[in-house]
């Protein structure tokens, strides 16, 4: 009887453990799916069809690749992204990094509030109401520290943006469809290229490396779930990509006729690719729901990982000497670039006649600092943790390939905007 009990504990111990695994890897690309990425991924499918398409799924491994790397040295270095960086190579890179994950923050931040934006606009709410109302909701979280309640509802209510899947479904697009654009891509167009690096931009974010790291060191997860916390992330990578191809099969369909792109007029227009399949209202709905839910915790993921950063370059203390939401607005130095970059964020949006372009060039700006913030995680995967789990060989060489692929897209897209 006592042995049986004895099992049964363990085995109740053992499932904790895997579920304690779980979330992290989840919640940061379920947020990376916010109106960047909806706006981006629209604008692909209404100008040019399936053609990027492929490039949507051919990132996964990459993406799965970069966040597994962050995962890893959270788990066995139990640091942070920027405490990691001061520590191994010194805190002018740590500042560095520091500097991209603020732009990458004020980015998100910029593409959350075109998302609320366009959503207020089509059922007749101005600028001038929505913008203040959710620049006081964000400070709001920020002044309370409730930032994971409205997280986890801010996520629940994203998760309407699964109906993409439905309409990408019913499109039933057909392969030979997706190869024929696939190798008919304008690779000599400079507005094809520019979208290209809009897509390599909304699916890598610094933050993400920084919010990943941080989460899975504060959980204090046991590094005997490795497994569980690779299979969370894997998840996450499909999933965030799944979705992001439907929203571009979706806009297709919807949007896209004949043999000819058209650029989206606004970022309301993406819900008319819900219209067909759940009816006028409720696809609008739908849409406006997942769009509004999925920026604001995009917008809080964001803003927790800044938090995180901040205090990982500047603070002495270790990540582990508090619990995992420990810190998020403690530091005035912290609360002070918050409200500033909330309030440029919302004049910004405020000013701007084109939110789409807005949108993609916000994304173009992420691409750019993919070298950046992937290098110095490719080096500490490289030489800061324990010899049997550092990456070397040909994983090593594996990584930088991918990762010099990503990069080489991203810059010669941007590049395009300009020459």
């Amino acid at each position: 009887m006592d042995s049986q009990a004895g099992g049964a504990a363990a085995r109740g111990h053992s499932f904790l453990h895997h579920l304690a695994a779980w979330g992290p890897g989840l919640l940061v690309m379920l947020a990376d799916t916010d109106a960047g990425n909806v706006v981006t991924a629209a604008q692909a499918g209404a100008q040019w069809n399936f053609r990027l398409l492929p490039l949507i799924f051919a990132l996964i491994p990459a993406l799965y690749l970069v966040q597994e790397l962050a995962a890893r040295l959270g788990l066995f270095g139990r640091a942070g992204f920027g405490e990691m960086i001061r520590a191994r190579f010194g805190k002018t890179a740590a500042l560095l990094a520091l500097a991209g994950l603020a732009l990458a923050a004020f980015g998100t931040l910029v593409t959350e509030f075109t998302g609320v934006a366009g959503v207020g606009e089509l059922y007749g709410v101005s600028r001038d109401i929505s913008l203040p109302a959710t620049a006081f909701a964000l400070l709001a979280v920020a002044a309370t520290g409730s930032y994971r309640k409205v997280e986890q509802a801010a996520l629940s209510v994203g998760l309407f943006e699964f109906a993409f899947l439905v309409v990408a479904w019913k499109a039933r697009p057909h392969p030979l469809a997706v190869v024929r654009d696939f190798f008919h891509a304008p690779l000599t167009d400079r507005s094809f290229l520019f979208l290209a690096a809009a897509i390599v931009g909304s699916v890598f974010n610094p933050w993400m490396v920084f919010y990943q790291q941080a989460a899975t060191a504060r959980r204090k997860i046991d590094p005997e779930e490795f497994s569980v916390v690779r299979a969370d992330t894997a998840a996450g990578a499909v999933l965030t990509q799944a979705l992001t191809g439907a929203v571009l099969i979706a806009a297709a369909a919807a949007l896209y006729t004949g043999d000819k792109g058209h650029s989206l007029d606004s970022i309301g227009q993406v819900g008319e690719a819900l219209t067909a399949a759940l009816g006028r209202d409720s696809g609008m709905l739908v849409y406006s729901l997942g769009v509004l839910g999925a920026s604001f915790a995009a917008a809080i993921v964001a803003s927790l990982a800044l938090s995180w950063g901040v205090a990982e370059v500047f603070s002495a203390r270790r990540i582990d000497a508090g619990a995992e939401g420990a810190g998020l607005f403690d530091s005035r130095r912290y609360m002070a670039l918050y409200v500033v970059s909330v309030g440029a964020a919302a004049a910004l949006v405020g000013f701007s006649h084109d939110l789409v372009w807005l949108n993609i060039a916000t994304q173009v700006g992420n691409a750019l600092l993919f070298p950046l913030i992937v290098g110095l995680l490719i080096a500490l995967a490289a030489k800061a943790l324990a010899p049997p789990l550092r990456l070397r060989g040909l994983r090593l060489a594996v990584m930088i390939f991918l990762a010099a692929s990503v990069a080489v897209i991203g810059v010669i897209g941007a590049a395009a905007a300009v020459s």
